[in-house]
């Protein structure tokens, strides 16, 4: 963040937080708009979660209408951190999901949110994460990097419990993945 406020301040650029700005947080939020625009009565909404910006804007707009459920890597799990604690605290961050998912920290203003909107947190694995991730692509042939499979890789695993009648939506997105690495 030090080297980007600086290149900022040399270049005169605006500088954007992606997770701990009102503006990034809003923007965020529009998919949770489309998720209740094109299914208006989900029960509840699988979202994976890093720094919490993205959560919190798709919270923020659910406003408990539909269950919010963060979905983190074990290994990449500050949002779990700062609900254990009841604040932010710094975490550890790892696992094939860091590169999308691994902020060491909440942001103050998408914990607000987070506390107040997100119903719970749950953790999967990095071997979840990769079996999502091949099943996405084995049956679906959607291409999705690790962080962008991790919400999906709760429900696939049983790690989230669904009732038969509820209605849950899922965020599977980012196709930043590497074909090469034996994944798909």
């Amino acid at each position: 963040m030090r080297a980007s406020g600086e290149r900022a301040q040399e270049t005169r650029a605006l500088v954007v937080h992606a997770y701990n700005q009102p503006e990034a947080i809003a923007g965020q939020g529009t998919c949770g708009r489309e998720f209740d625009l094109q299914v208006p009565d989900l029960d509840t909404v699988l979202v994976a979660a890093g720094g919490g910006g993205f959560i919190a804007g798709i919270a923020a707009w659910f406003r408990g209408k539909a269950r919010v459920i963060a979905i983190e890597p074990e290994q990449c799990c500050c949002l779990w951190s700062a609900f254990q604690k009841g604040e932010p605290v710094n975490a550890a961050v790892g696992g094939i999901a860091a590169d999308s998912l691994g902020a060491s920290r909440v942001g103050e203003l998408a914990w607000g949110i987070c506390r107040e909107f997100v119903d719970h947190v749950i953790l999967v694995s990095d071997d979840s994460i990769r079996e999502s991730q091949r099943w996405l692509w084995r049956e679906l042939r959607i291409i999705a990097e690790p962080g962008g499979a991790t919400a999906f890789a709760a429900l696939l695993s049983g790690a989230y419990h669904f009732s038969p009648s509820e209605r849950v939506g899922v965020l599977v997105c980012g196709a930043n993945a590497d074909l090469h690495n034996g994944t798909f």
